[in-house]
């Protein structure tokens, strides 16, 4: 059968008489087949010189131009209890509208009465603020008192000194004064005992002269002693004014120590009001926190946390909120071989999933269903995915994207590039190489320009 053996049967053996054998071999229908793998050979041929577009693929996601635009999630920024909702799931919700009502849980915060009695607090220590504030003028205005009351008290010290030491002046010209009466007195009274001795005088008359030099020598003593009153005065004057400055020195820097410390406990006494209107302000945004608003107009896609009375944490998720206006895009991925071809402003076609189309990647203008766009950015930095995202917006010359469309459908996009044969393209994929490196046309005529 396989004609291994030499001896051959078909050739001894007549096969046409056999009905079996006409059945199958029919050699009309041979020549249709070769003819049809002929036909198919040179169709092949054909169309490996066809023109195929290079392009680069990327799969990706619906997501919104603007990150103001794309799902949200409302937090708290306190910790609290849930008391009420206000919406549900579904709702539209406005700017600033009651989503629901959070109580607190932190006991320095729940008194009812706690803004009022900061407020009363704070009235207190500004009150205490003016009360030093009084002190402080009060010793002031005592400083400047004991200053004028030193300066009149040395002023009448000087003058008290000066005064002694004229005394002194008087004192002494009266002492010399004295000590003149007396050298006369002496004089007279050796010349009263000379002339005794001869004969001229009396008795008496030395006696006089005695009794007249004692009492000279006796008001000399006694002026000597005044003159050294005059000076211990002197002396007493310069210790009074010493005495004078020192004392009033002490109590103006006692005056102005207690002046300082005024000062210090006023700008305290500022610092806890200061604190105090802190809280105060702190108090009115926190219970204004327990009021969970929307941050802009949207709809209520999902309560994170339900229920009534459940507790959550500071920066818990609770409600997700997804805006009404919004602008579209896709944000797609591309390989790290592919981020040179993809330049602003290129031209992308997309396929969003959930809408029918028949897409040829290498003939564009046969394609059905796809919608276009523009590159807008190009992220600098790798992906976690070990791709680079793309964000492409809708291409306003062209078709519009569907109005139904929401954030988060799956998309594909493909990025068209120069035009090649396809044994070209069939020959890059079987090798590995990438597209051949692209321009596009308005960057070449930018740079022309330039």
């Amino acid at each position: 059968m396989l004609n291994i053996s030499h001896n051959q049967v078909n050739k001894k053996v007549t096969l046409e008489r056999f009905k079996a054998f006409k059945k199958v071999y029919k050699p009309s229908q041979f020549k249709i087949f070769n003819r049809f793998l002929a036909s198919f050979a040179i169709a092949g041929l054909i169309i490996l010189f066809l023109p195929w577009t290079q392009n680069v693929s990327g799969n990706g996601f619906v997501t919104t131009i603007t990150p103001d635009q794309r799902p949200q999630t409302i937090q708290s920024p306190i910790p609290g209890r849930i008391e009420k909702w206000y919406k549900k799931e579904g709702d539209f919700v406005k700017k600033g509208d009651t989503i629901l009502f959070i109580s607190e849980i932190k006991n320095e915060y729940q008194d009812p009465q706690l803004i009022n009695r900061t407020n009363t607090q704070r009235e207190a220590k500004s009150r205490s603020v003016v009360s030093y504030q009084e002190k402080i003028k009060a010793l002031k205005n005592q400083v400047s008192a004991l200053k004028s009351e030193r300066k009149l008290k040395l002023s009448q010290a000087k003058n008290k000194l000066k005064q002694s030491r004229l005394k002194v002046k008087s004192d002494s010209i009266e002492f010399q004064a004295a000590k003149t009466n007396i050298n006369i007195a002496e004089r007279q009274y050796e010349r009263t005992i000379t002339l005794q001795n001869e004969g001229l005088k009396a008795t008496k008359d030395v006696e006089e002269k005695r009794l007249k030099l004692q009492e000279t020598q006796a008001k000399l003593i006694s002026k000597e002693n005044k003159l050294l009153t005059s000076k211990n005065a002197v002396i007493n004057a310069e210790i009074e004014i010493s005495r004078i400055s020192a004392s009033y020195q002490d109590k103006i820097s006692k005056s102005l120590s207690d002046r300082f410390t005024a000062e210090s406990n006023q700008f305290e006494a500022e610092v806890q009001v200061s604190k105090l209107e802190n809280k105060s302000t702190n108090y009115k945004i926190r219970n204004a926190m327990y009021y969970i608003t929307a941050p802009q107009d949207g709809f209520i896609n999902k309560t994170i946390r339900g229920g009534l009375g459940e507790t959550f944490k500071a920066g818990e998720k609770l409600v997700a909120i997804m805006p009404s206006n919004y602008d579209l895009a896709v944000e797609t991925f591309v390989s790290p071989m592919d981020l040179p071809l993809i330049h602003l402003e290129e031209t992308v076609r997309i396929r969003f999933d959930g809408w029918p189309a028949i897409f040829f990647s290498g003939w564009p203008n046969a394609s059905y269903g796809t919608y276009g766009g523009k590159v807008v950015a190009i992220e600098t930095s790798i992906s976690d995915n070990g791709k680079f995202r793309i964000l492409v917006a809708p291409d306003k010359e062209g078709v519009s994207w569907p109005k139904n469309m929401r954030v988060g459908s799956g998309a594909n996009t493909i990025a068209l590039l120069e035009d090649v044969p396809i044994w070209y393209e069939l020959w890059r994929q079987l090798n590995g190489f990438p597209p051949n490196y692209y321009t596009p046309k308005n960057k070449d005529s930018k740079t022309s320009k330039k």
